[in-house]
């Protein structure tokens, strides 16, 4: 929130030319780190963690390759009875007994991601002994398993309810960003998993070749 010089002062302080002034100021705020006012000036923004859409990965690798540090509080691991949906999404019967985990992820302390997931125990039998402060699901998924063959994810904006809420420490009308992901390992159906994210604080990058097909 705090103001930056204006292209004006950097010029004077800096020596260089007002083009490269307004260039520098234009590249900070298209890569999202400066909002610019039309009239008012220029002030750093909160900044958006930033993920790669598309790829399975360890949001403890992610958050160390930013230089932070990631911590993580375990809120629920049991094993329940698969409802109609994730029954669906394993490829199970209803009511058949699945693992269950709901996981905080923190950046340097902060909230970061609310991690709820369901798993095949077919898939990872040890999954409820494994010590989730110490490890990811995602790290032991890919050590028990031979590696994914196939993934479905959809991406959307949603507003949060009152629990997610209470563990992002966010209010009510901060919307936020949820991947909902299943992923197999061969013909077994491996996992479903919802990821929630504040929104105003993350976003997800595609990078792909122009023409190159992106099934949806």
């Amino acid at each position: 929130g705090r103001r930056v010089p204006s292209e004006h002062e950097i010029v004077r302080e800096w020596g260089i030319s007002r083009q490269t002034a307004h260039r520098a100021l234009r590249d900070l705020a298209t890569e999202g780190y400066l909002t610019r006012l039309q009239g008012v000036g220029s002030f750093v923004a909160n900044v958006k963690y930033q993920s790669p859409a598309l790829v399975v990965g360890s949001i403890s690798d992610e958050i160390a390759g930013r230089g932070h540090q990631h911590r993580t509080e375990v809120l629920t691991l049991e094993r329940v009875d698969a409802s109609d949906l994730i029954a669906w999404a394993l490829d199970l019967v209803p009511g058949e007994r699945v693992f269950h985990s709901l996981l905080l992820h923190l950046d340097d302390e902060v909230p970061i991601q609310l991690e709820d997931r369901f798993v095949n125990p077919a898939a990872a039998p040890d999954y409820l002994d494994e010590d989730f402060t110490r490890t990811t699901p995602n790290q032991h998924l890919m050590r028990v398993r031979s590696p994914i063959s196939e993934v479905e994810e959809s991406i959307e904006a949603v507003l949060p309810i009152q629990d997610q809420c209470h563990w992002l420490r966010i209010g009510p009308d901060r919307p936020c960003l949820v991947v909902r992901r299943r992923t197999w390992s061969g013909r077994l159906a491996v996992t479903q998993v919802t990821l929630t994210h504040p929104g105003d604080s993350y976003r997800l990058r595609l990078h792909f070749r122009p023409g190159e097909r992106i099934r949806g």
